[in-house]
């Protein structure tokens, strides 16, 4: 057989000759699909070496998986021109139509998982870092819209009317949204959380409900472990809405106390008391030396009583504890030492006479 008879010969009604010229531009487009997407993005990298930023880089990255299956699809598109099948050619102009509508989608998710980390740097321009959480709630929003919205572009192609398709739901979105209010408002409730930060896990914070330890912060609830150490789980939306105290970010803790000493102490000796406990205060290496407060301020009905109002420098309860009773140790040896005594409830009873 020769050459002119075997190009000649047909297969399913096709020469042989363009079947073999489309199977060469196919098996070339796979073959060659990694050095044309490497000349392709050369230039980008190139610039990326010689820039401050790995822009280009990042963006060459994503680039080269969706350019490398569209060399691969190209090169079967030309290739099927050179069969020259005009019943097909609509179908095929349709595929790809869709094939491109899906590598724009394709690189758009790519974009989105890529520069996850842009939204750290416009909050950064604002003074404020976004929490980690929030980021990856922002971007797994973002990657199930563009899905969602490549879904319809490409059914849009196809010629299915997706406006009525989104307008048949509503019916049924709106009884669904109204099933999900609770799961909504826990959801907006995190982000106002994750935005604003009134705390964080190992914060000790103070609500209405519950007083605690935070253990975790999730999507749908805040966790907190009570001085009870049961765990107790807060929704969100009730988090973001009610009053919360957070000692743990009360730089120093306040301690305001009253001792009192009995009525037989003299002047003097409470002139003495009162100075060395203020002395020994604003000696004290854990109390804040801003604010002591040390005044013989009332006569109550079985003491003589003295205001102590103070700071210490630790808000851990083990440590404010610890030096609240180092304090107290100390009061006790000053009072001792000038001869006063501490006062306790009493009630003095004075007889005129006795019956005879």
């Amino acid at each position: 057989m020769s050459l002119q008879d075997f190009l000649n010969y047909t297969l399913l009604g096709y020469p042989i000759a363009p079947i073999l010229i489309a199977i060469g531009i196919a098996l070339l487009g796979m073959v060659l699909k990694n050095i044309l997407a490497s000349l392709i993005l050369k230039p980008l990298r190139t610039i990326s070496k010689h820039s401050s930023t790995d822009t280009l880089e990042k963006i060459a990255d994503l680039a080269e998986a969706p350019l490398k299956l569209s060399i691969v699809f190209g090169s079967f598109y030309i290739a099927s021109h050179w069969l020259h099948t005009p019943k097909t050619e609509p179908f095929i102009h349709l595929i790809f139509k869709s094939f491109l509508t899906f590598v724009i989608f394709w690189i758009l998710l790519r974009m989105v998982d890529k520069f996850s980390t842009v939204f750290n740097f416009f909050s950064s321009k604002v003074g404020k870092e976004l929490n980690d959480d929030i980021q990856n709630f922002m971007t797994k929003t973002l990657r199930i819209l563009v899905i969602a919205l490549g879904i319809m572009a490409i059914l849009q192609e196809w010629g299915i009317n997706v406006s009525a398709f989104v307008a048949s739901l509503g019916l049924g979105g709106l009884a669904f949204a109204l099933a999900a209010k609770d799961t909504v408002a826990n959801l907006f409730g995190s982000l106002v959380i994750f935005s604003d930060r009134p705390f964080q896990v190992g914060d000790w914070v103070e609500t209405p409900n519950v007083d605690g330890t935070i253990e975790e912060i999730g999507i749908r609830s805040t966790k907190i472990r009570n001085h009870a150490q049961a765990l107790v789980s807060v929704p969100n939306a009730v988090m973001a809405n009610t009053t919360i105290t957070n000692w743990s970010r009360m730089g120093k803790r306040r301690v305001r106390t009253r001792i009192g000493l009995t009525y037989g102490t003299s002047a003097e000796q409470m002139q003495a008391v009162v100075s060395d406990i203020k002395e020994m205060l604003q000696n004290h290496p854990d109390i804040h030396p801003d604010v002591i407060v040390v005044n013989f301020d009332e006569f109550e009905a079985s003491a003589l009583s003295i205001l102590l109002n103070f700071f210490t420098n630790t808000i851990v309860t083990a440590e404010y504890l610890h030096v609240r009773q180092d304090v107290n140790f100390k009061i006790m040896q000053i009072v001792a030492k000038h001869g006063a005594q501490f006062a306790f409830p009493s009630q003095s009873l004075y007889v005129e006479s006795l019956p005879k």
